[in-house]
């Protein structure tokens, strides 16, 4: 069955690069973002590690940690550290789980639960479907998937974006827009009437009568 938005994200143990850790314990009350990759030492996850570091801190400011996993083993990932930083200019301060048995793959549905063996001699193209970014909540909750094909490079922006509208939407009721940016009007829900609406967030425009947009709380 595949993982889908609001199942409760697997919990799991596993090595990273800053030592064991508990997926569920390590997220804590904040929000986590799980970037996966199915090869290290491949140029377009070299590219979005290093540009995942350079974000860091835009993720701290939301109280979300940044993890990245790699079947390669734990090793392998402090190498290429070195070349990631090169490319990018960015250190990788943030860990990166080794899943040589392939369990977080297969747990994660990334890869198929049938998939014998471990991580040793398969190559990229085998895991080619290991390229999933998800949102966890503080409630361990998944928020949002998204995959990618290894020759797309992942846009991380749209990553920040989408938690912004998670963590804004998950505390007033409202929704955002199609391509919307923190800052900008929002929808009042449905579940929201006029009246409350009015009550809510002051002066709204109602465009279609079940369309309604307003300032975006603060």
């Amino acid at each position: 069955m595949a993982l889908r938005i609001n199942d409760t994200a697997p919990d799991f143990t596993a090595e990273t690069t800053d030592g064991p850790i508990s997926f569920h314990d390590w997220i804590g009350e904040g929000y986590a973002i799980l970037f996966s990759h199915p090869k290290d030492f491949t140029p377009v996850c070299t590219t979005e590690l290093g540009a995942m570091a350079g974000m860091a801190d835009e993720f701290a400011k939301r109280n979300a940690k940044i993890i990245g996993i790699s079947v390669d083993p734990v090793e392998n990932h402090h190498k290429w550290k070195a070349d990631i930083e090169t490319v990018s200019g960015n250190a990788v301060g943030y860990p990166m789980i080794g899943d040589t048995d392939l369990k977080v793959a297969k747990l994660y549905d990334m890869l198929p639960a049938a998939t014998e063996g471990s991580a040793e001699g398969r190559t990229p193209a085998d895991n080619a479907t290991v390229r999933t970014v998800f949102i966890v909540g503080p409630d361990k909750k998944v928020k949002l998937s998204l995959t990618y094909p290894m020759t797309t490079g992942r846009n991380f922006e749209e990553i920040l974006r989408a938690l912004d509208s998670i963590q804004l939407t998950a505390t007033h009721q409202v929704a955002t827009p199609a391509n919307w940016k923190d800052g900008e009007d929002v929808i009042i829900t449905a579940a929201v009437s006029n009246e409350d609406a009015s009550a809510r967030f002051g002066d709204y425009e109602t465009v279609l009568p079940y369309l309604r947009t307003t300032k975006q709380p603060m």
